[in-house]
């Protein structure tokens, strides 16, 4: 665990919020344009990847091992694997960790790894009544047997599309939707409709701002659609949205009583994002840039119904491993799935009972300076393209580290599920 993993460089797609239709890109097609961006910036041919690692939650049934198709694509040649991981939300961050590992016992010295994931164009499926119709139909023989199969066919309860990613967002253990445990946890620490509004507010401010001042332009690589039109920035942050706005939306998972709404969540989105990571040598061998170090992850389990809670059970192991304090930490990323799991977050660390019966500590951990985290927005402004948000949060906590003149920082996110997963990051 004490080599270091350097962090060359990193590139990311624009965000772009999915609008009730496939959007203009395939999730290769966003992986292909930002990985190209990335390596022609690298001193160093894509052949001379050893791997290609890439996340991905959600990919489509001609894509399934698209770490592949995108390393071919990306011309790094038959020689070099190329693979795909998922660990739903944190797949991003899972495919930065597998190259770690293999890094560290010498199996991969270059890897470029990362995250990818097309929301939009998650598939509307078939009810299982009407495949069964299908299989009838074409089991059928005679005329008068498809006839009978046409018959009956009764539409409104056939013809019900399955909504995939509705699906994919609901926890087979529990039977929740991931914004119904986001209701869990407002419920058990007392978070307030005007709390959720007033952080989802924030991190909308936060990404104007920072989109004002250029702090996206070295990681983002802009997208040309196949009309030749140009995607520059990230495109579901809002202006208006206020806490006043905000407030004038209806809950959308408890509609009688909950709190949790589109405006205070997660933005369903496409996009990609990549970091190429390296062993001491490879970065001898080919004079490489170093960006910063990745220093330490882990990974942690928790109740499924209260997933959102994960950055507090994944980074509390890496700030006792190091002897860290929570103010000692100079930027954090915790990946904004709803506002009120990160506030919930914030709240256990404060909490002296959830510590010491959660955790095992022997009281509170404390509270994170709020001038500190997220510091140019987050998710519920940019969006959560799921399988891309674990590599996103490690890219641009590495580039805060060097704008502030920090020295090391976590990125954390919570999992669907119930997982957590964390990085330490650190800079020279």
């Amino acid at each position: 665990m004490k080599q270091p993993i350097f962090v060359v460089d990193g590139a990311r797609t624009p965000f772009l919020k999915a609008r009730n239709r496939p959007g203009p890109f395939s999730a290769s097609d966003l992986a292909v344009q930002a990985g190209r961006a990335l390596l022609k910036r690298m001193p160093f041919s894509p052949t001379d990847l050893d791997e290609v690692i890439l996340g991905c939650a959600s990919p489509s049934p001609d894509e399934v091992n698209i770490g592949r198709v995108v390393a071919l694509r990306l011309g790094c040649g038959r020689k070099v694997p190329g693979w795909t991981v998922m660990r739903n939300c944190a797949s991003g961050m899972q495919a930065l960790d597998s190259a770690i590992a293999n890094i560290r016992i010498g199996r991969s010295q270059l890897v470029l790894a990362g995250g990818v994931d097309a929301l939009s164009r998650a598939p509307l499926l078939y009810s299982d009544k009407m495949v069964l119709w299908f299989a009838r139909f074409s089991a059928a023989r005679s005329f008068g047997d498809k006839v009978g199969a046409f018959l009956s066919l009764k539409p409104t309860e056939a013809l019900q599309p399955v909504i995939g990613i509705m699906k994919g967002l609901t926890d087979p253990m529990v039977g929740l939707l991931m914004g119904q445990t986001a209701e869990n946890l407002a419920f058990r620490f007392g978070i307030s409709r005007r709390d959720m509004d007033e952080l989802a507010a924030q991190s909308h401010r936060r990404v104007l701002a920072a989109q004002k001042a250029g702090y996206f332009d070295a990681e983002i690589a802009p997208l040309y659609g196949t009309d030749g039109k140009l995607y520059p920035t990230d495109d579901g942050v809002r202006e208006d949205s206020t806490p006043e706005n905000l407030a004038k939306l209806k809950p959308f998972f408890d509609r009688k009583y909950g709190n949790v709404t589109a405006g205070n969540s997660s933005q369903i989105t496409d996009g990609a994002s990549w970091l190429v990571l390296a062993s001491d040598a490879a970065v001898a061998k080919f004079d490489l840039p170093v960006l910063g170090t990745i220093s330490d992850s882990e990974w942690a389990g928790l109740d499924p119904a209260e997933m959102g809670l994960g950055p507090v059970h994944a980074a509390t192991p890496i700030l006792k491993r190091h002897g860290l304090k929570l103010e000692d930490i100079d930027a954090w990323e915790i990946n904004e799935a709803f506002a009120a799991q990160v506030l919930a977050c914030l709240r256990a660390w404060a909490d002296d009972d959830y510590c010491r019966r959660e955790l095992g500590l022997d009281a509170a951990l404390g509270r994170i300076d709020l001038s500190k985290l997220n510091v140019d927005g987050g998710a519920i402004a940019l969006g959560h393209p799921v399988g891309a948000s674990g590599a996103r949060i490690v890219l641009h906590l590495l580039n805060v580290l060097k704008r502030t003149h920090g020295k090391r920082g976590i990125a954390a996110i919570c999992i669907g599920g119930g997982l957590g997963g964390a990085m330490l990051v650190e800079r020279s």
